[in-house]
């Protein structure tokens, strides 16, 4: 079994799917956001402010390349399927899980977000603009593009398990 990689755009419940399935799996879960803060013993706004987003990008990169856990769940950054090079290395070491979500319901979750440094620099329209131009990576990333709208974090976190077991 190699890596379970969680992408959507911010807000789509990486993370909360993420703590989910490692409740029912017993597998080691990692949040790719948590992992890079505390590594760099840095907040991801104060990366992106004394850094720039280009770097906090590049270490998304790193983190693909590099982390020790093989068999793991990863609820990957909202940026990473951008770029080709994580596409690729996502897609070669594990099975990847686009969590597709409304731009409604995603705009709930995050337009008071403090910790989230694009939503605090963008209006809607520009937040919207980029889930946009986003979701046909994190289609080209997936495997398996699972619908969340209306479905609980369980019956998301089964339908993955049930696709995992398939494919082992």
């Amino acid at each position: 079994m190699k890596r379970i990689y969680l992408v959507g755009f911010m807000g789509c419940g990486k993370s909360a799917i993420g703590k989910r399935l490692h409740t029912l799996t017993d597998i080691p879960f990692y949040d790719m956001d948590h992992v890079i803060a505390d590594q760099m013993q840095l907040t991801i706004p104060e990366i992106f402010d004394q850094y720039g987003e280009p770097y906090f990008r590049q270490l998304e990169t790193e983190f693909l390349r590099s982390f020790p856990e093989e068999f793991c769940i990863v609820a990957t950054g909202g940026g990473v399927a951008v770029k080709e090079e994580n596409i690729q290395l996502m897609r070669e070491t594990g099975m990847v899980f686009f969590l597709n979500a409304s731009f409604r319901d995603i705009w709930r979750r995050i337009s008071t977000d403090v910790n989230r440094p694009i939503v605090q620099q963008s209006s809607r329209m520009e937040l919207e603009t980029l889930y946009k131009k986003r979701k046909p990576k994190y289609l080209q990333a997936s495997h398996f593009t699972v619908e969340t709208t209306g479905k609980s974090l369980t019956e998301i976190a089964e339908y993955i398990i049930f696709q995992i077991e398939r494919y082992q």
